[in-house]
């Protein structure tokens, strides 16, 4: 009798633990779902309050940037910095312009006195060596002192006036000294003539020198130039 007392109380103390067996596994599968549910059901609510959090920060520091008067201020004066110094590059060309054109003005007013002057020369420097040219070498031999001391002085005058005119560009040439050929551009033939010794085109003679102010022909060289056919 006590065996089957036993019995009977092991059945439903087996059914008990049988029947909260299952109800506890799933409580903790319940569980489990439950915390699963509420991690991936969170993580995108955190982040998105993240990312509405780093815009409206960054909403503010643009805001702040474009409210703020320092700033306004700095850019302001960069501005007029920049616009000063294109004026005063504009300033400097302008006036490196204005000295190179007056450098111009000088000089060809320079040059347009001095030929003008060089011109009215010309003549007493014409009648000058002509003055010498007609004294005949063999009375400079002493013979006649007074006249040698003349034309001395003479010859003097005119080597001084000649270097002080070359200093300021003007020269004078002589195309019939080494037999020259012709060039219309520095002389002007006043006749023709045939030398049977020398080619066709040559200046053989110089009636009046000509002269050039610095390299520019201001009078041509009146000359003879050979022609033999």
């Amino acid at each position: 009798m006590s065996f089957r007392f036993l019995a009977r109380s092991a059945r439903p103390l087996s059914q008990a633990i049988e029947s909260r067996v299952p109800f506890s596994f799933r409580a903790v599968q319940q569980g489990r779902a439950v915390a699963a549910f509420r991690t991936y059901s969170t993580t995108p609510e955190t982040g998105a309050k993240e990312n509405e959090a780093a815009a409206e920060n960054a909403d503010k520091a643009a805001d702040a940037t474009k409210e703020d008067p320092v700033q306004k201020e700095l850019e302001a004066k960069k501005k007029e910095v920049a616009d000063v110094t294109d004026k005063w590059k504009r300033q400097i060309a302008e006036y490196r312009n204005l000295q190179e054109q007056t450098k111009r003005e000088v000089r060809a007013a320079k040059d347009f006195a001095l030929q003008s002057f060089a011109r009215d020369l010309l003549d007493s420097i014409d009648n000058l060596d002509r003055a010498l040219s007609v004294v005949p070498k063999e009375k400079l031999d002493g013979s006649n002192k007074d006249l040698s001391d003349l034309h001395s002085g003479l010859k003097m005058t005119e080597t001084i006036l000649m270097n002080t005119l070359k200093k300021h560009g003007l020269e004078r040439f002589d195309p019939s000294a080494e037999s020259d050929k012709f060039n219309p551009n520095e002389h002007e033939a006043t006749f023709q003539t045939p030398q049977p010794d020398k080619e066709d085109g040559t200046v053989f003679f110089c009636q009046s020198k000509g002269f050039k102010l610095n390299g520019r022909v201001i009078r041509p060289a009146k000359v003879g130039v050979v022609r033999n056919s």
